[in-house]
């Protein structure tokens, strides 16, 4: 019977039932038993008390012992209980219920005991006089803090257990009754349980086998057995082919989503059937918008379009060099047709190009500038040196003059390789930034102060306005200071005498933005956004002195500190430059 599932299920609800309903009854048991006592304990206690203020006044004065028999045994009668009179030595003076001559000292009784400590006693023990177990009480007689005696009272215990014996034998059939109960519902639960997987088990047989007629051995002789043997079945047939597939579908997924190529696979009509995270940002566009979809419709780029037209036509591989001036990207194609894996389908494979060519365009750039900002220095040494070795040193005033110019030559040399070096040490991550909270307010006021005198014999007004309620900055304080100054410094040298220029702060949400406000000869607009790239100069610049690095050194320094630096200005009206950073949380 209990190789049935049903049972198997039925059998632990059975068990649990009946071990709760047990435990519930000794429980229950106890608890009752242990509530009678403490009700019994407090009830006899205030008895207790009574009658030792009552029998206070009779072992104050010389009552006889025999006249405190009389008065135990009506006091006995009244609250029903075994009343002892009991002297403060122990010696038992009244008894209710037995001869008190017979009885021993009682001094050592736990209940005496407890009472001559706080003043009343309590204990349960069997009672060698009355041969059954009894509650003691016992009070103390006390006056004028004098103990003159003890009234115990006594009542036995066998009315109790009879009571608990009783609750607990009705508990007992009450357990029997629902366990009863529990073994017809659980057999029931069980049976219509056990119900949909027989026929469950039935369906997966004739799945498994893929022949409505044909029948499997079971494994087992109960109905988990039918089910297991079932799925063990269809799931050998089916389990290989799902591995192959999945072991593949990772591998591939894998390959796509690391690939830093965009890869499409396009049908015959023209639709995507994949694209992989790379091409997804390439053409700014989410997977259940491409699949599905015409190649047009995703790309939106005639030239993408025609690569997949020419290779679908030719019926073999094509490549271009395509140009995407929407996005600024360049993109080198390749259509190969999927003729065996996948007959008309083309697989369209795309390699972002841009950053190589703006790499290129960028050395093209560095190469040409460092060459043209070297060209006039290096001239004017050569100059200087072959007037020198042509006769200038045998006249000792021109010979100085031309080696100031020499070493004004160098240092520019000097500044600019040292400009250079610290540039590409801030480019590579070299530079460690100790970052600390730092007042924007002080920032400015450090840097002001550095180049105020500059400005003063510029004959230009410099002036800081900064709130002193802006919170701190996360910044490396000499960083900054080197930022804000080459902004100042700009100004002052395209400022002319009588201009103005103000150093200033505000908060912007959770950003500080800094400015550096002039009122000189702005910058082109032409030129605007190309002033903070290396060796840059517009035409107000090429006749003033500097590498053109200050700028460039600038962006890299904001942004290393996760800011931004930009500019604004109006040709002949003067420019502003902004940099903001992140407040100190």
């Amino acid at each position: 019977m209990f190789t049935s599932i049903r049972w198997r299920i039925a059998a632990p609800f059975i068990i649990l039932i009946a071990l709760v309903m047990g435990a519930l009854g000794i429980w229950v048991g106890n608890f009752v038993r242990q509530t009678q006592m403490e009700d019994l304990g407090q009830e006899l206690t205030s008895e207790a008390r009574l009658l030792s203020d009552v029998l206070k006044p009779e072992l104050s004065g010389a009552t006889p012992s025999a006249e405190l028999d009389s008065q135990a045994k009506v006091w006995s009668q009244i609250l029903n209980t075994r009343v002892t009179i009991i002297a403060a030595d122990g010696t038992v003076l009244g008894e209710s219920d037995e001869d008190r001559a017979q009885m021993e000292n009682h001094l050592d009784r736990p209940e005496i005991q407890e009472a001559l400590q706080s003043g009343i006693g309590q204990s349960i023990r069997f009672s060698r006089t009355v041969e059954f177990r009894m509650l003691y009480v016992a009070a103390s007689i006390v006056e004028d803090d004098s103990l003159l005696g003890f009234a115990r009272i006594a009542l036995p215990l066998q009315e109790i257990d009879q009571n608990v014996s009783r609750l607990r034998g009705s508990i007992l059939i009450a357990t029997l009754l629902a366990t009863l109960l529990a073994v017809v519902l659980a057999a029931v639960i069980a049976a219509r349980t056990t119900l949909p997987l027989i026929e469950l088990t039935e369906a997966a047989k004739k799945m498994s086998t893929g022949n409505m007629t044909d029948k499997l051995i079971p494994t087992t002789r109960d109905e988990v057995g039918h089910l297991t043997r079932a799925f063990n079945n269809m799931g050998a047939q089916i389990r290989s082919q799902i591995e192959a597939l999945q072991t593949e579908r990772i591998k591939l997924a894998a390959v796509l989503a690391e690939m830093t190529d965009g890869v499409l696979i396009v049908n015959e009509l023209g639709e995507v059937q994949l694209i992989n995270p790379a091409a997804e940002q390439m053409f700014s566009v989410r997977e259940e918008e491409a699949i599905g979809h015409s190649l047009a419709g995703v790309l939106r780029h005639h030239q993408l379009v025609e690569l997949w037209q020419q290779c679908k036509e030719a019926g073999e591989e094509r490549d271009a060099l395509l140009e995407i001036s929407t996005k600024g990207i360049i993109l080198q194609g390749l259509a190969i047709p999927l003729e065996k894996a996948l007959p008309g389908s083309i697989l369209l494979l795309f390699q972002d190009l841009t950053h190589l060519r703006k790499l290129e365009t960028v050395r093209r750039d560095f190469i040409s500038n460092i060459s043209h900002e070297l060209r006039t220095p290096l001239a004017s040494l050569k100059a200087l040196t072959e007037t020198l070795q042509e006769g200038a040193l045998e006249d000792p005033p021109a010979a100085r003059r031309f080696l100031g110019r020499i070493e004004a030559e160098v240092d520019s040399l000097t500044l600019m390789v040292q400009e250079l070096l610290e540039l590409s040490r801030i480019e590579s991550g070299k530079v460690p930034l100790q970052l600390t909270p730092i007042s924007p307010c002080s920032l400015l006021s450090t840097a002001s102060e550095r180049l105020r005198l500059q400005a003063e014999r510029a004959e230009l007004k410099l002036e800081v306005n900064c709130a002193d309620q802006l919170p701190d900055v996360w910044a490396d304080p000499p960083r900054m200071e080197q930022v804000i100054v080459n902004l100042l410094h700009n100004a002052i040298k395209f400022t002319s005498s009588g201009g103005e220029i103000t150093l200033s702060a505000r908060q912007d949400r959770e950003n500080i933005i800094f400015s550096v406000q002039d009122n000189g000869v702005g910058i082109p607009a032409d030129d605007l956004s190309r002033i903070f790239e290396r060796f840059f100069k517009s035409d107000r610049a090429r006749t003033t002195g500097g590498t053109g690095l200050g700028l460039a050194i600038s962006r890299h320094l904001v942004e290393a500190h996760a800011g931004r630096i930009w500019a604004e200005s109006i040709e002949g009206k003067g420019s502003t430059f902004f940099f903001q950073l992140p407040i100190a949380s």
